[in-house]
């Protein structure tokens, strides 16, 4: 592999037709939606604004018509969500079932899951969080220790997921535990998709440093799942869930989260910046249009059917130095002072984000992870 995969590729005209209708939307549902709360994008719940989209044809809108998708292609949808991103839509609820837990029951589930669960994701209606890191397991994902066992046609699930997005919100989660016994850590794993309904399931949100509550800590005891809870083959899992993780670590979101920031910086430096501010955001923008068009080629990757994992590592490493580095110079190029409440947008959104900003590294999987990943595919491990 080298760094040429990451050719240009360019939105085709009929999937950046989209984008007009998308603005005017977005333009209108969000007229009174403060720069503080865009600032949260796709870590913003709101349940109704997702069902508004559904109703658009905006969620699952790659998967096949007959599962209540529309069969665009992945360009379209990127070009949707980037709209979305862009303006700091609150995009949570749905997010995770539409980038990844649908794709992945549409690949690997039964007749019988993606009838259950592809048409409520299409209209916004069924919510999923992703089950991977647990306490001493984060970005080491083969060290995992939950464990399902089988007991007659039935699996029972014992052990702790934690950090796991939208856990206390959500109908189901798509978790990854151990099935088996095996001297390689990354054999005899398998996925399960649990509803977080069920006895057995304890769910305890986590505070973060703005005291929101995204993160969670989920505990499974002496959980029991029908035989038909699996989603994939059995001992499989690895090789399931390092091909979600593509979807998951190369999409706009892994560069936009601080958007709403660049926006107030703009708006309060005004037309008139010095030679320092007008540096610095001209390298912003450079940098943006960059990180835009290697997403997009991961994208071009995945829509012809390829599993581009390293190339995603370099998307969601780069990305995360971007968005990080934003505060932090932000509040080089400004004398307004980051406050918590009151003051200006500028002034809110800075604090917000110089408060999230260290999540970034962390979410996805951490920056000593994704070189490794790197490194193995540039073929220097």
């Amino acid at each position: 592999m080298s760094i040429d995969q990451f050719k240009y590729s360019r939105i085709p005209p009929e999937a950046e037709a989209l984008r007009a209708e998308v603005r005017a939307f977005l333009a209108e549902a969000l007229k009174d939606y403060p720069a503080v709360r865009r600032a949260d994008s796709w870590m913003g719940f709101d349940a109704e604004f997702s069902r508004r989209l559904g109703a658009k044809g905006w969620v699952g809108m790659a998967l096949p018509k007959r599962h209540g998708g529309g069969e665009a292609s992945p360009f379209a949808r990127y070009v949707v969500i980037e709209e979305l991103l862009a303006a700091g839509a609150p995009v949570s609820a749905h997010w995770f079932a539409d980038r990844q837990s649908g794709p992945q029951i549409l690949h690997y589930g039964t007749d019988a899951q993606k009838e259950r669960h592809l048409p409520a994701i299409c209209r916004g209606e069924q919510f999923f969080c992703i089950g991977m890191s647990e306490p001493n397991s984060g970005s080491d994902l083969a060290s995992i220790k939950t464990r399902a066992r089988r007991e007659g046609d039935k699996w029972v699930v014992n052990g702790q997921k934690v950090w796991t997005t939208n856990a206390h919100r959500s109908h189901y989660m798509i978790a990854l535990v151990r099935t088996g016994e095996n001297s390689k850590r990354q054999e005899g794993l398998s996925q399960f998709i649990i509803d977080l309904s069920l006895p057995g399931i304890t769910i305890r949100p986590i505070k973060d440093l703005t005291g929101a509550e995204h993160f969670n800590e989920v505990f499974f005891d002496e959980l029991v799942l029908d035989a038909d809870a699996i989603i994939g083959t059995e001992g499989q899992g690895w090789g399931q869930v390092t091909a979600e993780l593509a979807f998951e670590r190369s999409g706009p979101e892994r560069f936009l989260s601080s958007i709403a920031l660049l926006h107030t910086l703009i708006d309060a430096v005004g037309r008139s910046p010095d030679a320092l501010q007008a540096k610095e955001i001209g390298r912003f923008a450079a940098r943006l249009v960059t990180l835009r068009n290697m997403s997009l080629a991961v994208t071009a990757q995945l829509a012809a059917g390829n599993n581009p994992a390293w190339e995603a590592s370099v998307v969601k490493d780069l990305g995360a130095v971007f968005e990080q580095e934003i505060p932090e110079v932000a509040q080089l190029l400004c004398e307004l002072p980051p406050t918590v409440q009151g003051g200006s947008d500028h002034a809110q959104v800075l604090a917000y984000l110089t408060q999230m900003a260290p999540s970034f590294s962390l979410r996805g999987g951490t920056r000593e992870i994704l070189r490794g990943i790197i490194a193995r595919g540039l073929g220097l491990r």
